[in-house]
């Protein structure tokens, strides 16, 4: 049987360190055992250059079978929101924690199952460097998984939601829910409810981008 309970994520790191090669390295990752259950890598997408950052848990069905983070129900709710606060998700870099879908089966449907600690540890090197790489000077967690793997455990998002945090790996970080919370909310009444919260929180996110664009255009 194979031992992968010492090994992580740099045990498959590219000579040279950009997003391209990340991503393709990052293809036959076996730092865990998430790899033998999914279809195959989700990395992060977006400009290498980008501002803005957003972080989620673990890819969806969807995302396992395309290849690509947040194109499933709660990617095309965050595309909803986004464009709401004027947000363009095409300047955005969008990634997940963990890169391999975890799941269980129910019926014919895939359900998505929280990953471990052990496996977000061991997937974490990726995250940081993609964050090194793209050096966003706007990073956001989405639910409080992707929070606690670069806050602390004991970070809660209930509490700090939609406040700037303070910390060491971008000029500014916030935390919000994950989008598919709000779609696994009761009632139409509390969907609606938890999505306008959602959109205050990016609000605050997307007037910061429209100060930091202003600054930038008075120093030209």
């Amino acid at each position: 049987m194979e031992n992968t309970a010492k090994r992580s994520a740099l045990d498959f790191f590219p000579d040279t360190i950009d997003l391209r090669s990340l991503d393709e390295a990052a293809e036959i990752c076996k730092g865990c055992d998430l790899y033998k259950m999914a279809t195959q890598t989700v990395f992060g997408e977006g400009p290498a250059s980008a501002s803005l950052m957003l972080v989620g848990e673990v890819p969806g069905d969807e995302e396992d079978k395309t290849g690509h983070p947040f194109v499933g129900p709660a990617g095309r709710l965050l595309n909803k929101a986004l464009e709401e606060v004027g947000i363009d998700r095409d300047q955005v870099y969008t990634t997940n924690v963990v890169k391999h879908f975890k799941w269980r089966q129910s019926g014919k449907r895939r359900l998505h199952e929280k990953p471990k600690a052990s496996e977000i540890n061991a997937c974490k090197p990726w995250l940081d460097a993609e964050i090194e790489v793209v050096r966003p000077r706007i990073l956001v967690f989405l639910g409080a998984t992707a929070a606690q793997s670069l806050l602390g455990k004991d970070f809660r998002v209930t509490k700090m939601r939609g406040k700037w945090i303070p910390s060491e790996l971008a000029e500014k970080v916030l935390a919000t829910v994950h989008p598919s919370s709000i779609l696994r909310a009761p009632d139409p009444e509390s969907r609606q409810t938890q999505y306008l919260e959602f959109i205050a929180d990016l609000l605050v996110v997307a007037k910061e981008l429209s100060r930091s664009k202003r600054r930038t255009a008075t120093a030209l």
